[in-house]
């Protein structure tokens, strides 16, 4: 199956300083991928990268067979905060982007692909609302229907529901599921979650710390979709992922693979405790 999107030894510096050195990864279609990492490794610097508002400063990004490196459509982008036009009401914040991207449809049907989109994140009866009106959760919920709207061909998420308290946050990674279960997007998401990371994806990117930051680990979730939050967190498996994800952050994010690789043989450096099946070396 051909990737969505290829990223091939993506790197970024900031002056001297090297951020992301050489990321490599191949997400498949549909696939919903998210990226974990201490704070500052540049998991946001990724993203901000593959939606073409940071240019890279070696490597190549292909997305949909063709090598780009600019901002488009094609990818919908769902910030940490919303970024809502104050003055616009919900309805025209999202048919900002539907207008630009369909200038070509009826303005009835620009409306209704915007409707609906807003009806589905639960916004039915606040379309005319504006931002000052809606609560955080609620503008985020903007934001996501706007990002769907376009309709693009991947979603890019840095960390949307990190300003949110614990239960709105549940809410709308249920919201979020559903929309992609409809859509099937390709997603890259970045959290600092690990129990989010674990709900929502197929795989789990973890990130060594920075600077010179790569891909230390990759794991695959097992869970099958669509999921129940109570199963997963009753099945035994769970805690098992958890505690590899949280050993890799709290032990071993500072280990360098291509660096450990070039001394040591590569099952050496594995430590994970989970089945064989789960573990995933990186894509190279």
């Amino acid at each position: 199956m051909t990737p969505v999107l290829e990223l091939f030894k993506l790197s970024k510096a900031f002056g001297p300083t090297t951020v992301v050195n050489e990321f490599t990864l191949n997400i498949a279609p549909g696939e919903f991928v998210t990226l974990i990492g201490h704070s500052g490794c540049g998991k946001s610097t990724v993203l901000s990268m593959v939606a073409g508002l940071t240019d890279a400063t070696e490597g190549a990004m292909i997305l949909s067979g063709k090598e780009t490196n600019e901002a488009g459509p094609d990818r919908g982008v769902v910030f940490q905060s919303p970024c809502l036009l104050p003055w616009m009401t919900a309805m025209e914040n999202v048919m900002l982007g539907v207008n630009q991207v369909y200038f070509t449809a009826t303005k009835r049907e620009r409306r209704e692909l915007a409707e609906y989109y807003l009806t589905v994140v639960g916004l039915g009866n606040a379309m005319d609302k504006y931002p000052g009106e809606l609560s955080q959760g609620m503008r985020q919920r903007v934001g996501i229907a706007r990002a769907f709207a376009l309709q693009p061909k991947m979603l890019l998420l840095d960390e949307p529901f990190g300003m949110l308290d614990s239960l709105t946050k549940m809410e709308l990674q249920e919201v979020l599921l559903d929309l992609w279960r409809r859509n099937r997007l390709t997603t890259l998401m970045v959290t600092h979650d690990v129990d989010e990371a674990i709900f929502l994806s197929d795989r789990v990117v973890m990130m060594t710390d920075g600077p010179e930051a790569e891909v230390g680990d990759i794991l695959t979730i097992p869970f099958e979709r669509p999921r129940n939050r109570a199963a997963i967190l009753a099945d035994p498996l769970y805690q098992e992922i958890r505690n590899h994800l949280l050993t890799f952050l709290n032990e071993r994010s500072h280990l360098r693979p291509s660096k450990i690789a070039a001394t040591v043989a590569p099952d050496s450096i594995r430590q994970a405790e989970l089945p064989e099946s789960l573990v995933k070396q990186p894509t190279i």
